[in-house]
């Protein structure tokens, strides 16, 4: 309740279940702003996904891999363009897949660009051996959950993007 708008500042105070001073509260200040994350397609939590939506505000993030700050960033980072075209084919391919899954999966469900974002210290050196171990441990585990009961559908896919 005190994440609401609403329901901030002194006003609002409530004690403390396990407080260390007699009459100790807590309250959320005004000037507060809680920037939070969450990922649709986790529906083992559709509850409070509703509780939320009724409370706060919802911007969808969708995946940048057309992004041309995406594509800057792995040239920066020693990525080919030839290769980012790579990527961003690859994962359109995958992401098309999925969406039109609409009974198990769909927009939601969408692999996005952060999959292929080395870290700040690191410039790929080998492209294809870094692109490679992005699909096998991060991609194909990703893919063989969504469609635990599509192996072969799994392998053809993943045979087309690698």
């Amino acid at each position: 309740m005190l994440i609401e708008t609403d329901k901030r500042g002194k006003k609002y105070a409530v004690q403390l279940a396990y407080n260390r001073k007699d009459h100790e509260t807590f309250y959320i200040p005004k000037n507060l702003y809680f920037i939070g994350t969450m990922n649709t397609a986790d529906r083992s939590i559709a509850m409070v996904d509703y509780a939320l939506r009724r409370r706060f505000s919802f911007i969808n993030i969708e995946p940048a891999f057309h992004s041309e700050k995406f594509k800057a960033f792995l040239i920066h980072k020693g990525v080919s363009q030839g290769f980012v075209d790579k990527i961003v084919q690859s994962m359109e391919e995958v992401n098309t897949e999925i969406i039109r899954d609409s009974v198990n999966l769909g927009k939601g469900y969408e692999v996005g660009h952060s999959y292929f974002v080395p870290t700040s210290e690191t410039v790929v050196a080998d492209e294809q051996k870094w692109f490679d171990r992005v699909i096998k441990w991060e991609i194909e585990p990703l893919l063989k959950e969504y469609w635990f009961d599509q192996e072969e559908k799994v392998n053809e896919l993943l045979a087309r993007i690698k």
